[in-house]
């Protein structure tokens, strides 16, 4: 009868601390399950990224969703302004999370050979010599400031009678360029007078909108067949970064040279 009696007892007792253990198990896993589930904000392409999109256009082509911390991988953007000056490396497709990986420096793409042309640009190439092309340093993914210089009407600052006036400034900043190749044997000095000098030209390519390449276009036909219409134009790249200020940029002409 003892026997029985402490039988059961050791039972009871077994049964009760494998509940135990078995409640203590199941609240474990569900924590963890709850844990890896927890949800994060993670962006998501809607329309596939073109390679060499600037990281500050990425907006377009996203949106913003909310995943389990255990889908999200590391390394996944939580803020777009950490696409800030960098470019796509590669297509970006729909439905995939956006990582900081997929994105570099313009400066790395284009020393691989490989600059893209922005989503909605085209390409247009122009030639000048060397000493208005900061002296060859400007290189395929550069980014580059164009100043425009040409005749507008005004008046002879010795007598006040119109005329017209050669005026420079910048119409150009920010341009990408895609390509750089060196050319030789540009004229370069005044043929009237027979002292034309020789000397390298660089041929660069350079990604624009639309109208952009319009006023590029114009500006080389007038630096390159200047007449009665266009007495002069002229033209002269500038090598920018991130961090170039063009806020003080204003007319220039003999009145305010000095």
């Amino acid at each position: 009868m003892k026997t029985r009696i402490i039988g059961a007892i050791i039972a009871l007792i077994l049964t009760v601390v494998g509940a135990f253990l078995l409640v203590t198990y199941v609240r474990g896993a569900d924590a963890r399950a709850q844990q890896g589930a927890e949800l994060a904000d993670v962006y998501v392409v809607t329309e596939e990224i073109p390679s060499g999109t600037p990281g500050e256009s990425v907006g377009d082509f996203v949106k913003l969703d909310s995943a389990p911390q255990r889908n999200i991988p590391e390394g996944a953007v939580t803020k777009l302004s950490e696409l800030n000056g960098l470019v796509a490396d590669g297509k970006v497709f729909v439905g995939e999370q956006l990582l900081v990986a997929q994105f570099v420096s313009p400066a790395e793409k284009a020393s691989r050979g490989d600059v893209d042309v922005p989503a909605g640009m085209q390409e247009v190439s122009f030639a000048l010599p060397v000493q208005r092309m900061v002296g060859g340093a400007i290189r395929s993914g550069s980014k580059i400031g164009l100043v425009v210089t040409k005749y507008e009407a005004g008046v002879d600052i010795k007598d006040g009678t119109p005329t017209f006036v050669p005026e420079s400034q910048f119409s150009f900043n920010g341009v990408l360029v895609t390509n750089a190749q060196i050319g030789e044997n540009v004229s370069d000095g005044d043929s009237s007078e027979g002292s034309e000098t020789s000397g390298d030209t660089i041929l660069l390519t350079v990604a624009l909108a639309t109208h952009d390449a319009e006023r590029l276009v114009w500006a080389m036909e007038g630096n390159e067949q200047a007449g009665d219409y266009i007495p002069y134009v002229g033209l002269w790249a500038t090598l920018q970064n991130e961090a170039t200020d063009t806020s003080g940029s204003a007319p220039v002409n003999e009145s305010n040279l000095r």
